[in-house]
């Protein structure tokens, strides 16, 4: 039989939902839970941008600086094949990937990188 896979919503809420009354107990768990929804949000983020937000507007509902909303999408699964060499996703890397998108290409499989043309 096959199960579908949770979310991490629906995860957190289930560990919100026994929080232990040992405080390092509940430290560990909120923890847990903190990091199911960063991931979520960092999803979330990755459809608002390839939907058309800027990285500045995401940031802005998220609560975050620009600066911190790039790394957090080349953690993504939609938007990790667009990752720099510095580990982040550019503005002209979401506009390859909304490209991708429209017109049914794959992601590509290597990072993103320049490679200059040389004549034979």
């Amino acid at each position: 039989m096959n199960k579908k896979k949770r979310s991490p919503i629906d995860e957190a809420r289930q560990l919100l939902g026994d929080v232990p009354s040992d405080p390092l107990a509940a430290v560990e768990r909120l923890g847990e839970v903190r990091e199911l929804i960063d991931a979520a949000l960092n999803e979330e983020m990755a459809k608002a941008a390839l939907e058309g937000a800027s990285i500045r507007s995401v940031a802005v509902r998220a609560g975050l600086s620009p600066n911190a909303v790039p790394p957090r999408l080349a953690r993504t699964s939609q938007l990790s094949s667009y990752t720099d060499a510095g580990g982040k996703v550019s503005s002209s890397s979401i506009e390859r990937a909304r490209y991708d998108s429209e017109t049914g290409r794959p992601a590509p499989t290597e990072p993103m990188t320049f490679k200059p043309r040389r004549p034979n």
